[in-house]
């Protein structure tokens, strides 16, 4: 399968437009974490723990 530029363009602007800005994190982080899940599955080993994203505390990036 190989993708030009013009098809990696409309297929950017068509996940724009079905999900939106906002949410296309969101869904690119569950798609990720789905294909780890069954890599994993595949392998018979337990996928890695992913820790959550802190926030910073007090700025200066000594949390």
């Amino acid at each position: 399968m190989n993708l030009g530029m013009g098809e990696i363009t409309l297929l950017i602007v068509l996940a724009l437009v079905l999900f939106g800005a906002k949410r296309l994190p969101e869904v690119g982080r569950a798609a990720g974490s789905a294909i780890r899940e069954f890599k994993s599955a595949l392998n018979g080993t337990e996928p890695p723990k992913a820790e959550p994203h802190k926030a910073e505390a007090n700025g200066d990036g000594n949390a």
